[in-house]
């Protein structure tokens, strides 16, 4: 397996989908990359050389990819809780931010149902 950025990517796909792997790089970003490191997207990360992983490695370290990214990310929610903002406020009672209907839906954010006692007529 090659390392990239801390993250095994997969041999046996395609370079272009393997380095979506890699948290902060989806595929347009991996097209970009290969593009600029002049890597085909076609070829396999088990063919790949190690002066094409070596170029591949330095376009990714232009990109902020992995720890640096969820830091962020994880900072820019932080900063919103503490402003009071409504989508801080929504993601500190993990509910979600960006209007969705949360009466019937958002399992995913609000988890289990918690049967509330005394809810019948």
């Amino acid at each position: 397996m090659a390392r990239i950025s801390g993250v095994d990517i997969p041999n046996d796909k395609r370079v272009v989908i393997s380095l979506t792997y890699i948290f902060g790089i989806g595929k347009s970003t991996s097209q970009k990359v290969l593009a600029a490191a002049g890597v085909s997207e076609e070829s396999r990360v088990k063919d790949l050389s190690e002066d094409e992983l070596k170029r591949i490695r330095e376009e990714i370290a232009k990109v902020k990819t992995e720890g640096d990214l969820r830091r962020e990310v994880a900072l820019n929610i932080k900063r919103l809780q503490e402003i009071g903002s409504y989508r801080g406020i929504r993601h500190r009672r993990g509910l979600p931010t960006r209007g969705q209907n949360t009466r019937n839906n958002s399992r995913t954010r609000k988890g289990p149902r918690r049967t509330v006692a005394n809810k019948r007529k």
